[in-house]
């Protein structure tokens, strides 16, 4: 609220009486919150670096430590081979759990442009893991 008070009272936001100021004013939120959302999914993939995996939250036990850390290192070594905007786009359906469109707008891309890097990564990691019994859906 107070970076959009801010952007009107620094004359970044202007009224230009278009509507009514109560309409001005929500819209000047929508946006400044709309990017600093797109600002901190921006920030939280560039951190991460690509991904943060984790495969199941069981007590490791027996053979899982070593299962757990061989389908990591072969899922890890798929994701290198893609793009890094299908790995962006990917990051962004599935773990930050964002639409395909909100991916778009995130990345600054067109709907179907985020789209096709979507539906190829996915086909792309299919390949490379094969029947490994990871699942790229």
């Amino acid at each position: 609220m107070q970076t959009s008070y801010l952007k009107i009272v620094d004359g970044r936001a202007r009224f230009a009486g278009e509507s009514e100021f109560r309409t001005f004013l929500f819209g000047v939120i929508r946006r400044t919150a709309s990017e600093d959302r797109r600002r901190r999914a921006v920030r939280a993939v560039v951190s991460v670096g690509l991904f943060d995996w984790e495969i199941d939250h069981v007590e490791p036990t027996g053979l899982m430590p070593i299962i757990r850390d061989e389908t990591s290192r072969e899922l890890i070594a798929a994701l290198e081979k893609l793009s890094a905007r299908q790995r962006e786009v990917l990051h962004l359906v599935f773990y930050q759990e964002l639409t395909i469109a909100a991916a778009a707008e995130i990345l600054g891309i067109s709907v179907g442009s985020a789209r096709a890097h979507y539906e190829r990564g996915k086909a792309k990691l299919r390949r490379l893991l094969g029947d490994n019994g990871i699942n790229a859906e």
